[in-house]
């Protein structure tokens, strides 16, 4: 494939989603070596939201090195657009995972983030941001400059997938995300993060308290234990599809680019009841799909239609 072509064509296409966010390279270390691969929670949603077949552009932070060649080069394949003015730094951040033999990981992060103050020439159908760019100095001020311009303008969908060892203080670090949900309409978070975040608060408690903060729909996700959605007006639970899993990495990130694709096709119906269920369980079969594969591999569209007709097979046998 043509990558350059595909580039300045799409380029030229106004964008459904624009993911902001940061992206680096995964180094992956074990006893036989190491391995590097293209990672950062809110590349792998774009890249995820690619695969859908989802107009997506990336802005974020990389140098003009080879990581950061890599990274373009990954994202292209999936048809995202790295966004202007995303190749700003001097060096390509990265990750470095020491896995240990029980398959448990250890992380040590070479980041900056800084992000040039931009206003964009439109807004997209969604814009989506999240993790580790929401809250690193000094290009979370930007990050959140630009929420501020945007929220009025087109939905926002935020994923502050919690990184303790790169954060301030607790205090700072749950003042910036509740700062931020307020100017979302829906915030997903793990049981993990919101652990975190309110150590004293039961995750029901936790997802009324974030509803209360401004945002629309509040989803906290529970690994195999599935995932809950909180409006004011439902309380829903997803199961997780039972699969054998290969491993974790990218599960997430999956689950969150099916209900970007899921909001952008709902038609009028906004969070009503039955459009949260179906947002559900896309998003736990795309997650599903994931995990029984090494590293983030998302799923295709057509991966993921396959998967949903099966699900609305086994509910039809079952009914």
């Amino acid at each position: 494939m043509d990558y350059l072509k595909t580039a300045r064509h799409a380029a030229h296409q106004p964008l459904d989603v624009m993911v902001v966010g940061e992206a680096l390279i995964d180094v992956v270390t074990t006893s036989h070596g190491r391995v590097e691969h293209p990672g950062g929670s809110p590349a792998n949603v774009a890249y995820g939201l690619g695969r859908l077949g989802v107009t997506t552009g990336l802005l974020t932070a990389i140098a003009p090195d080879p990581r950061g060649n890599s990274i373009e080069n990954h994202l292209l394949s999936a048809g995202v657009i790295l966004l202007p003015g995303s190749k700003s730094l001097a060096r390509t951040a990265s990750a470095t995972a020491t896995l240990a033999p029980d398959g448990s990981a250890r992380y040590d992060f070479d980041i900056s983030w800084d992000l040039a103050p931009t206003a964009p020439a439109y807004f997209p159908k969604i814009l989506h941001t999240g993790s580790i760019a929401t809250f690193l100095s000094p290009g979370a001020s930007a990050v959140k400059a630009l929420l501020e311009q945007a929220h009025r303008q087109c939905m926002i969908t935020y994923d502050p997938n919690i990184r303790p060892a790169l954060l301030g203080s607790h205090a700072e670090a749950k003042a910036i995300f509740e700062e931020l949900v307020a100017l979302t309409d829906v915030v997903k978070l793990s049981d993990e993060d919101a652990q975190w975040l309110y150590p004293q608060k039961s995750l029901d408690e936790t997802a009324t308290h974030i509803l209360g903060l401004g945002t629309g729909l509040t989803i906290i996700t529970k690994g195999a234990e599935g995932s809950h959605f909180t409006t004011a007006a439902a309380n829903i639970s997803i199961p997780a599809v039972k699969t054998k899993v290969a491993d974790t990495i990218g599960a997430g990130d999956s689950y969150m680019s099916a209900l970007i694709l899921g909001f952008l096709t709902r038609g009028t119906e906004g969070f009503a009841p039955a459009v949260l269920e179906q947002l559900g369980h896309t998003a736990a079969a795309a997650a599903a799909i994931t995990v029984q594969r090494p590293g983030a591999n998302p799923p295709s569209l057509e991966e993921l239609k396959v998967a949903m007709e099966a699900h609305a097979a086994a509910q039809y046998a079952g009914a």
